[in-house]
């Protein structure tokens, strides 16, 4: 069995302005960014390169349309290189920017078109969620078929991933959550996951307890505790990115999706609704197998006990930093827990293959009425 496999170099610097020293950023360049960043960022430096703003082709996740708009405008730029600078949404967006572009960028999710890579894409994130730029997955709303899905192929890697803790100053305090939340359950599900290797679970187990601890202190001091700790986080979601990259997400990943293509709701922000109901379903099949284990890491977090209610515990200590919500209050009728159950089955077994025990349809249909 294949244990590790990291494709990205790699690349930590404290600012931009030290990134930009060593790459050289310049007139060969299309950084795909928000204007937000760009200004207090890259402007001040000075550099010569071309820039073209995400958000001109609409808010929040990205969808095949968004790409559609961005790929034409970057068209009329002569470039070797995209740099992806922002959160996963931009990072995302230009796994698929760096392909041959087929037309139209349906095709390449729905598998009309192969994924031939043609340009180099270096990807530096500004938020502490998705472990996007170590991992091939590039998920995208596809508004004809109103739905979600993912690419996940070789050439969907980013060349080079670059860490910089300063970028991450002005996150807002619920973006920083749900994201860091995100890599919190990319972490546990790939720690679970059948495919978990000795190395991919170091990364695992080490996110787990940076991003714990950095919680922690957080509960206890107040919101913006968070800026001591960028640093922690920046590195804990990279480790989780790695980890899910090789060993997969599971469940949580796989029925979140339901609402984030229904409801447009933020991919962390999605997850977070799953994660402990899943878990809660977990244990109550198969409590004593590795989940046991993972039970125990948490409890110790959390200091209670390891046998009693841990994702009960878990979840009312995330309402300290952001309170989970019904998902009718995301806009989900009662009709729909039998269509996002089915949806699930459908499209998602990708990462249902990853579950620590198999959840059967009723199960599945379960979880989301007990959040509805």
């Amino acid at each position: 069995m294949l244990a590790l496999r990291l494709v990205p170099k790699v690349y930590y610097f404290e600012t931009f302005k030290e990134f930009h020293q060593e790459f050289n950023v310049g007139k060969r360049d299309v950084i795909l960014t928000n204007k937000w960043l760009y200004e207090p960022y890259v402007q001040p430096l000075g550099i010569e390169t071309n820039v073209v703003y995400q958000e001109n082709y609409g808010m929040g996740e990205p969808s095949d349309e968004m790409m559609d708009g961005i790929y034409k405008e970057m068209s009329q730029y002569d470039y070797d290189r995209i740099i992806a600078f922002g959160g996963g949404t931009i990072l995302d967006i230009c796994k698929v920017l760096a392909l041959k572009y087929p037309g139209k960028v349906l095709d390449l999710y729905t598998g009309a078109a192969a994924p031939v890579k043609e340009k180099t894409l270096i990807a530096v994130p500004t938020t502490c969620g998705t472990g996007s730029e170590v991992t091939n997955v590039a998920i995208a709303e596809l508004k004809s078929l109103h739905t979600k899905k993912g690419i996940a192929v070789d050439q969907t890697y980013a060349d080079v991933a670059v860490l910089i803790p300063e970028t991450m100053k002005g996150l807002p305090y619920k973006v920083f959550v749900t994201s860091s939340i995100d890599a919190l359950i990319h972490a546990i599900e790939s720690y679970l996951s059948p495919k978990a290797s000795p190395f991919t679970e170091m990364y695992s187990l080490e996110a787990i307890r940076m991003i714990m601890d950095g919680y922690k202190e957080i509960v206890a001091k107040g919101e913006d505790e968070r800026f001591k700790y960028m640093k922690e986080f920046l590195l804990a979601s990279n480790y989780a990115g790695i980890a899910f990259g090789n060993a997969g997400c599971a469940a949580v990943h796989a029925l979140s999706y339901s609402i984030g293509g229904a409801f447009h709701v933020p991919h962390g922000e999605a997850n977070y609704q799953f994660f402990t109901e899943v878990f809660k379903m977990y244990k109550r099949k198969d409590p004593d197998g590795k989940l046991a284990s993972c039970d125990k890491i948490l409890a110790d977090a959390l200091g209670c006990d390891p046998k009693g209610d841990v994702y009960g515990e878990l979840e009312a200590f995330l309402n300290k930093l952001i309170v989970k919500k019904p998902l009718r209050e995301y806009g989900m009728v009662e009709a729909q827990i039998d269509e996002f159950t089915e949806m699930t089955i459908a499209n998602q077994q990708r990462l249902l293959a990853n579950n620590y025990v198999f959840l059967e349809k009723e199960e599945i249909r379960e979880i989301f009425a007990n959040l509805y």
